[in-house]
């Protein structure tokens, strides 16, 4: 799942060397937690919040049969 949101990411910021995922998992879930620039933030957010919104409904519909519950936090 990080390569998934890493890849979309990747495409979305101007830095995308930059970008860094990690995975933090507990019994039923696992947090995956990305981090991009500072100039980059708002790509990623986008108006709204519509593409981090995006993201997140990717990640869900990916998960599904995993039995496990994804979140994603952007930290800065």
């Amino acid at each position: 799942m990080k390569d998934l949101i890493g890849c979309i990411v990747k495409a979305l910021v101007d830095d995308p060397e930059q970008v860094t995922v990690t995975e933090v998992e507990a019994e039923h879930t696992v947090v995956i937690e990305l981090r991009v620039a500072n100039s980059d933030m708002g790509k990623v957010i986008g108006k709204r919040g519509r593409n981090v919104q995006a993201i997140r409904t990717i990640l869900s519909a990916a998960s599904g049969k995993t039995r496990k519950r994804y979140m994603l936090e952007i930290v800065e």
